[in-house]
């Protein structure tokens, strides 16, 4: 058996255009060598590649971790919530029911918060009017919507189209027996929305905002984002401060005794903290107040380990047969290791949404804490304590199976800070200088990668055809590159999915049956 390393570039495409693209920017000896050099090709890694519904939906970090980690294409994130919509099975669950049999019992009302935007990343605002319209059509004569500005997903300052779409759904279905409103929001970067525990100030300021209505007042959700625009120049909508809409100095949507809640967002990462904090009874993050006795339920269940949250609308895919236990059964040591912006991804969407290992002898997982500032403050991120510890495990030659996930690419790129993304691209780069000559001593394989792209595009033409910001992931292929094997690429077209055959076949191990075919031959 031979052992081997497998780095993901996060972020880090081919772009079509040249436009933004940091990468082609960045001074990367060692990118260019291994793409000169090595057997390589570039795969798909968003659309259908990764389980979405079409290839016009962008890929992002966890479905693209599903896919390199299981080796096979799952229906995910948007399509499987569509697939519920269209069947009907969503408002036939057991947590649609209970909600609502809770608002109409209590004549109160029901909250949805989300993202509001059709990025298909973490939520989509079909998704959402879809649900208002059934509440009203089961009865519940009140809603609430607490929306996330994106910007991130979807085009940077694009928030009010969003909004003008959702008042206008709420002003049709709105008359004697309805009254829908939007009731608060905030940048999705300011409040609610954090991930892997880095910031519970954000949560916090976002439940303060959606269930007491603290904050201050707006007559509107478009008044409260052209306010701060003016105030705020050059701010882009996923850093827009919380705000509450308000009547006459009082909010319109506190939440109540007998109230509803349901989190429409699709994607886990960012929808767990929140969903603790409504739905963990033992919750100790921070004080939450006098909360309302409220019923809360989530699109998906986040996490299937700690069954959070108790209730959701939509069964989650079933992911079997992934990589992490082919090589367990094969009795392979395996080794995975991030900064906390990415472990979540390296571990438990790599092991198919499992927070759990398959075996706690087998499979080491080590996480190096992220800088708690905006991204394009360190570009740099922990990349250099990130190569030292997979230097350390190759080293330590302990373990068959190695792999690591730099975050810049992505999380740099996300900034839409152009010159700091070319030095995450830069920092990425001279991991893998210094990774190359430790593979070569232990003979070791390395198969460098990408889940997605982001830096490769971070400019785009609007409809007027003028150049903008672009802080979304781009719709582009991702290289796939062995070093230091005597391999081919096979024939034919590949996505993610196709990686982990890949990397049983340059072990010299048995693939699953289940999976994708391999890329090398």
């Amino acid at each position: 058996m031979k052992n081997l390393v497998l780095v993901v570039m996060d972020g880090v495409g081919k772009s079509k255009t040249g436009l933004g693209d940091a990468v082609k920017k960045a001074n990367t000896p060692t990118l260019d060598m291994l793409l000169r050099d090595c057997p390589h090709t570039y795969i798909k890694a968003h659309g259908t590649a990764v389980g979405l519904p079409s290839d016009e939906d962008m890929g992002n970090s966890e479905v693209g971790h599903n896919a390199l980690g299981c080796g096979q294409v799952y229906s995910q994130g948007a399509k499987l919530v569509e697939e519920a919509i269209e069947s009907g099975a969503i408002f036939s669950s057991a947590a649609w029911q209970e909600l609502k049999d809770n608002c109409v019992a209590h004549s109160s009302a029901m909250h949805f918060i989300g993202l509001l935007s059709d990025g298909n990343v973490h939520s989509n605002i079909a998704h959402l009017l879809s649900l208002v319209r059934q509440a009203k059509a089961d009865g519940i004569r009140k809603v609430r919507v607490h929306i996330l500005l994106d910007g991130r997903d979807v085009p940077a300052t694009s928030a009010l189209t969003y909004v003008a779409t959702l008042e206008e759904a709420l002003s049709q279905l709105s008359d004697a027996s309805f009254d829908g409103r939007i009731a608060s929001g905030g940048g999705r970067m300011k409040i609610t929305m954090d991930r892997y525990f880095a910031n519970w100030d954000m949560v916090k300021e976002g439940f303060y905002t959606h269930v007491y209505g603290r904050g201050r007042q707006f007559a509107s959700a478009k008044e409260a984002i052209g306010t701060y625009r003016q105030e705020l120049p050059g701010v882009i909508d996923q850093d827009l401060p919380a705000f509450v809409v308000a009547e006459d100095g009082k909010p319109v949507g506190c939440m109540h005794d007998g109230d509803s809640v349901i989190l429409f967002n699709f994607r886990g990462d960012r929808a767990i903290e929140i969903s603790m904090a409504f739905d963990d009874p033992d919750f100790n993050r921070f004080e939450r107040g006098n909360m309302p006795d409220v019923k809360y339920a989530g699109m998906l269940q986040y996490d299937g380990d700690l069954h959070l949250p108790r209730r959701f609308l939509v069964e989650p895919p079933k992911i079997r047969y992934t990589l992490s236990e082919q090589l367990v059964k094969q009795g392979v040591k395996s080794y995975a290791v991030s900064e906390t912006q990415k472990y979540g991804h390296v571990t438990y969407f790599w092991n198919g949404n499992r927070s759990e290992k398959f075996d706690d002898e087998l499979e080491v997982w080590e996480e190096v804490p992220s800088d708690k500032v905006s991204f394009d403050q360190r570009p740099w991120m922990k990349a250099a304590e990130v190569t030292d510890k997979v230097i350390e495990a190759i080293e330590s030659e302990k373990y068959g199976f190695i792999r690591c996930n730099y975050p810049n690419g992505d999380m740099v790129g996300h900034t839409g800070n152009f010159d700091a993304t070319v030095i995450g691209v830069e920092a990425v780069d001279l991991g893998l200088a210094r990774l190359l000559p430790v593979v070569k001593k232990h003979d070791c394989i390395l198969i460098v990668t990408a889940d997605h792209g982001n830096a490769d595009e971070m400019l785009e033409k609007n409809k007027k055809g003028e150049i903008t910001v672009r802080t979304a992931h781009s719709l582009n292929a991702v290289p796939f590159i062995v070093y230091n094997a005597d391999c081919e690429i096979a024939d034919g077209e590949f996505g993610l999915a196709n990686v982990a055959a890949a990397v049983t076949k340059l072990m010299g191990l048995k693939a699953d049956p289940h999976w994708e075919p391999s890329i090398v031959k």
